[in-house]
């Protein structure tokens, strides 16, 4: 009798416990304020239930994606008659060359209901060819967007966002961004900066010619598109003059200079870029100041290289004049946060917002490492963070990146209370007025935002 009474007891709490199982699965998946993974993409080395850029449990507000399916497409363009800086000698002191480059593009879409909004993203480990120490390892991973749907026109045109990668990197660098900002309706462009990426990598004399050159461009033809007719891709919806510069490391410091920040006259850098070419970006040059597109309304440089070796004075820092927001680890050693401090405290003329990660160093901009990389120490940390989860990073980025461009590309002044914080979030308190608007009691910690008005 006590066995069968024993078994009985078992039996109930082994269905207690089903039930209890499936109760709270059920109210996950019908509960409007948790989102949830869409959709799984078999056949890519990647965890199935988590895609770059999906929300914490401990998120905040602003990182979860917005309204808008999205579409990626990659667009192969040419800025022709360039100056191809790695084969300039006394012999050849104007080379030019077509400059190819490779965009991938996300935008707001129309998703048919039979269709999974998921993609496959490539890229490869390393540092361009012919490095010994770091060899070319192709991977793959899997992204929350339809290729090659076709754009919501009728809801457009949309703000325009440039992503410009680090040295080396690739367009699919921040996808947890790109995919984020394409669902709150902007369209957003990431360049593969040739010569510049993780399979291509050469001389750094390209990466300081070409960024902001390769930004300004991009704009143009994104502009061309977004006013052509006709069923051309993007007709119609893209929206250049409202556009915003998104830049990591050697990104940061094009996006600067596409910005205002003209450069030092006696900067290194005129002596690692033969033939005298960065003279076009010094600043007051009227040729430098010819360049600058007064579409370009907002910046965001993430560890943005240079002030940290004498790239720009205070005098070319004053030429930044639309708002930006720095983002950067104060323990960065490849930037260096005592050169991001420099570039914040002397851009005098913009509007100014700089969010600190206390114990971060380089790689608070970027995705999680890919899987394949935990086997290669060089790659993994050329993506993770060592004292942050580089999760909780992309979605904090997420977060003050929807308020800031929302703000100064879509007048969403109802953003505005999100940055208007006590700049050290461990000074805060739980549950009382000055905590940090957005985030949940007690996941305000690590952070500093500082903000400077002209």
């Amino acid at each position: 009798m006590k066995r069968k009474l024993f078994a009985l007891f078992v039996t109930s709490i082994f269905l207690f416990s089903i039930c209890l199982t499936v109760n709270a699965k059920n109210s996950i998946q019908t509960n409007p304020n948790v989102k949830q993974p869409r959709n799984k993409l078999h056949g890519v080395p990647h965890q199935d239930s988590f895609f770059y850029g999906d929300a914490r449990a401990d998120a905040p507000e602003l990182a979860y994606r917005g309204s808008f399916d999205i579409g990626v497409r990659t667009l192969e363009v040419i800025n022709p008659n360039q100056i191809d800086i790695l084969n300039y000698s006394e012999e050849n002191p104007d080379p030019r060359y077509d400059r190819p480059l490779t965009l991938e593009v996300w935008y707001p879409a129309v998703r048919p209901g039979y269709k999974p909004e998921v993609t496959t993203y490539r890229d490869v480990l390393g540092s361009g060819p012919g490095d010994p120490d770091r060899p070319l390892i192709p991977f793959k991973f899997a992204g929350r967007a339809l290729r090659h749907a076709r754009p919501n026109v009728k809801e457009g045109p949309y703000p325009l966002v440039i992503v410009s990668h680090g040295y080396p990197g690739s367009r699919v660098l921040l996808t947890y961004l790109t995919e984020n900002l394409a669902s709150k309706g902007y369209v957003v462009v990431a360049i593969d900066h040739t010569e510049s990426t993780h399979a291509d990598k050469v001389g750094f004399a390209s990466t300081l010619l070409n960024r902001a050159l390769d930004i300004n461009f991009v704009i143009d033809h994104m502009a061309q598109r977004g006013a052509s007719k006709g069923r051309r891709f993007l007709a119609g919806a893209v929206n250049a003059d409202e556009t915003a510069v998104i830049g990591y490391s050697m990104g940061g410091y094009g996006a600067l200079i596409a910005a205002g920040a003209g450069v030092y006259e006696k900067s290194w850098v005129y002596e690692y870029v033969p033939g005298n070419y960065m003279e076009m970006f010094r600043a007051g040059n009227p040729a430098y100041l010819a360049l600058l597109d007064p579409r370009i309304k907002a910046i965001v440089p993430f560890a943005p290289w240079g002030g940290h070796y004498g790239t720009w004075d205070p005098a070319g820092l004053e030429g930044l004049q639309i708002p930006s927001l720095f983002i950067v680890g104060n323990q960065d050693r490849t930037a260096n946060f005592s050169g991001v401090e420099f570039l914040f405290n002397n851009a005098v003329n913009s509007d100014r917002y700089m969010l600190v990660y206390q114990n971060g160093i380089h790689e608070v901009a970027v995705n999680p490492p890919p899987p394949i990389a935990e086997n290669y120490f060089r790659e993994y940390i050329h993506y993770q963070e060592p004292a942050w989860d580089n999760r909780r990073c992309n979605n904090i980025n997420q977060h003050f990146i929807t308020a800031f461009l929302g703000i100064h590309l879509k007048g969403k002044d109802e953003y505005k209370p999100y940055l208007d914080l006590i700049p050290i979030s461990n000074d805060a308190s739980p549950g009382e007025a000055d905590y940090w608007k957005g985030f949940q009691e007690w996941t305000a910690v690590g952070l500093e935002l500082h903000h400077i008005e002209p």
